[in-house]
């Protein structure tokens, strides 16, 4: 639909072919974001984007790389509502291609502790929240920390591989009275941040957070993840 970006596509394609020897579905899930972040961030309009997705899996399932099949498998995980359905099934017509050895484990994973982080009143709400792997235990815990500013207008997006760390590092800076950490709710988390990400509960929706408007230009890397993640809340 957009053949001016078969350049694009074909880089998406052999930059792909890293994917399968990442160490495990977090990192596969991290990338597959930062690749749809660059897509939306550079996409003019909402309609742009959906189009050059579609190209995109298309691309990918001509490829048929083990590359293409992780990638595509990512998608139909984390990626945008509207392209899920459509990259599982060029996926599953990639039988033949060797998978990734996380590839089931793509998007299955449970929320835990949330938490509200106040660093002062210029700063805003730090909402922290706990996930993991099905069946994986702590080896599979991360955390989704999302900053917003004045309004819940999102200023910053980060996804924490180590939380025990990241929450000794905010207790010793309450201990130092820089900052509150408490508890929340993961409800309002989730309602909070669907708003401000423009994710929907049990999906993901194409606008780019509080309605249409642009995000800051560092949200974008870790935003389809955090859109996922966000979904899975109360």
């Amino acid at each position: 639909m957009l053949p001016g970006l078969r350049e694009v596509y074909a880089a998406y394609v052999r930059e792909a072919d890293a994917l399968p020897a990442l160490p495990g579905p977090l990192q596969a899930e991290m990338w597959t974001s930062a690749q749809l972040g660059g897509l939306e961030a550079a996409a003019p309009h909402a309609a742009a984007r959906r189009a050059a997705l579609g190209d995109l899996i298309g691309c990918l399932h001509a490829a048929a790389t083990p590359g293409a099949r992780a990638f595509l498998r990512a998608l139909a995980a984390i990626g945008p509502a509207e392209g899920r359905a459509a990259a599982a099934r060029a996926a599953d017509r990639l039988a033949g291609v060797p998978a990734a050895p996380w590839e089931g484990a793509l998007g299955r994973v449970v929320p835990g502790q949330a938490w509200l982080i106040q660093e002062g009143p210029l700063d805003g709400d730090r909402l922290v929240c706990e996930f993991r792997y099905e069946d994986a235990g702590t080896a599979g815990m991360h955390a989704l920390a999302v900053r917003l500013s004045y309004g819940d207008a999102p200023a910053e997006i980060v996804v924490v591989g180590d939380v025990p760390a990241l929450m000794a590092a905010a207790r010793q800076a309450m201990q130092a009275e820089l900052c509150v950490v408490q508890p929340y709710d993961a409800a309002a988390v989730g309602a909070r941040l669907r708003a401000a990400l423009g994710g929907e509960r049990g999906g993901a929706s194409s606008g780019a957070g509080n309605g249409a408007e642009p995000l800051p230009e560092a949200c974008y890397p870790a935003l389809a993840l955090a859109r996922h993640r966000v979904s899975l809340l109360p």
